[in-house]
């Protein structure tokens, strides 16, 4: 009795197997260099045989899956007996890469690729990513779990459309608007809190995109604490911090509404310029690193760090609602009552409250098809500037460095120069 013989396509059948192959010695290669039980080969027959299973069907495929298990679970009983203990991590790589390889043997390119590449990683930042957790504080790793309930669990409940004959309030808008402003706050913050204190400059551009004024105040403090002796660093760190305040601005556009981000480019690109030049150019004179005079006892100079607390919590994700739906209900008035000059200066009074929420306001609007996506870009470049140049008398107040105040007064005034010809030139470009 003569046996059929099922014949596959030759090509795409090597490249299912070649793509399982790839993905089974990249993985394995972090387990060999770390002389584990299971290394490169290893990694390689596991991929190999789900890639087999997918091939098969599904029937070969649990069977390859299973044959795994008992594979995984002999891999940890050797090594409990040789007195290493269990193999977690390594057995669950092998489940994940195993697969990876079925979906490529189903013929899948980018999950099992991205599965590979995402397992080779969390296997070689082990240190990083331990460090980091261990680094977070109790409140912090609470925030993160609320801003995951409220991103996944409360979004469905607040209702979608308007809920007011006007059109003024949308819930569930403004609620993934508050999500996602929070959420790159927290995010920033975190990145703050692990690098930022090895330097004014870092810790300027960091806290820049968490929030642009407090970063300008607790540098202004330092430095007069320091006695001049931050100066050049803190007039660096301040411009970083206005340059992240400026891109953090023109992402939150730019993910809320596209069409506004493109209509307010040349100007934001001419201030993002401008102060990436002023950074360029100055260069490092002042003292980033700890010093000590060798000949009168002064006290050396530390790393400042920023000793904001964190900017995700249930209280500050309501105050940003009520601002930013302030912001929106108070720019649709204005702009229905006094024209495009009453949203403008809606936008100046938010730059001083809080830039991001004005800019995510402003974008809201544009997205909503309430405003004009000129007129929303232009609200936004107004609200940067404005937040921008209210850095000044902070700075001259707080600084008691009056050198410092009017090179400050120089470089922000040129960005605000910059902002104000790239607003006149938009006009003359093709619109969206």
């Amino acid at each position: 009795m003569a046996t059929e013989v099922t014949t596959w396509p030759y090509v795409p059948t090597l490249a299912r197997l070649a793509l399982a192959l790839a993905i089974g010695l990249f993985v394995g290669i972090e387990r060999e260099r770390r002389q584990k039980v299971a290394g490169v080969r290893t990694f390689a027959f596991a991929a190999m045989l789900g890639a087999v299973g997918g091939l098969l069907g599904e029937a070969f495929a649990l069977l390859a899956l299973s044959l795994l298990g008992i594979l995984v679970v002999l891999l940890n009983v050797d090594t409990i007996r040789s007195g290493d203990g269990a193999e977690m991590t390594t057995s669950a790589a092998l489940l994940v890469t195993a697969f990876a390889g079925l979906l490529a043997g189903q013929g899948h390119t980018f999950t099992p690729t991205l599965l590979g590449v995402t397992t080779a990683a969390l296997l070689a930042w082990k240190q990083p990513l331990a460090g980091f957790s261990q680094a977070l504080a109790e409140s912090e790793l609470r925030s993160a779990i609320l801003l995951a309930i409220l991103a996944f669990v409360v979004y469905p409940v607040p209702p979608a459309g308007s809920v007011d004959p006007w059109g003024l309030i949308l819930p569930r808008e403004a609620w993934v608007t508050v999500i996602l402003i929070a959420a790159l706050g927290f995010v920033n913050y975190i990145l703050l809190k692990r690098y930022g204190a090895r330097g004014v400059e870092l810790t300027g551009f960091l806290g820049g995109l968490v929030n642009s004024t407090v970063t300008v105040t607790e540098l202004a403090n330092r430095l007069r604490a320091s006695g001049a002796q931050l100066s050049e660093a803190t007039f660096r760190g301040i411009v970083l911090a206005t340059l992240a305040m400026l891109a953090r601005n023109a992402a939150i556009l730019g993910l809320l509404a596209p069409r506004a981000l493109l209509s307010s480019a040349v100007p934001l690109a001419l201030m993002l310029a401008g102060a990436g030049a002023a950074v360029y150019t100055h260069g490092r004179r002042g003292g980033t690193t700890r010093r000590e005079n060798p000949t009168h006892n002064t006290p050396a100079v530390d790393q400042p760090f920023l000793t904001m607390q964190s900017p995700f919590s249930l209280t500050a994700a309501l105050k940003f609602g009520i601002i930013f739906l302030a912001l929106r209900v108070a720019g649709t008035l204005a702009q229905r009552m006094l024209g495009t000059m009453g949203f403008y200066a809606v936008s100046v009074a938010g730059g001083v409250i809080s830039s991001a929420s004005a800019v995510a306001a402003a974008a809201n609007l544009a997205a909503g098809d309430a405003l004009p996506p000129h007129i929303a870009g232009t609200g936004a470049i107004v609200a940067s500037l404005v937040s921008a140049l209210v850095n000044l008398p902070v700075v001259a107040r707080l600084a008691e460095d009056r050198t410092l105040a009017q090179r400050l007064a120089w470089v922000l005034g040129g960005i605000a120069v910059l902002g104000i010809l790239g607003a006149f030139l938009q006009p003359h470009l093709p619109r969206p």
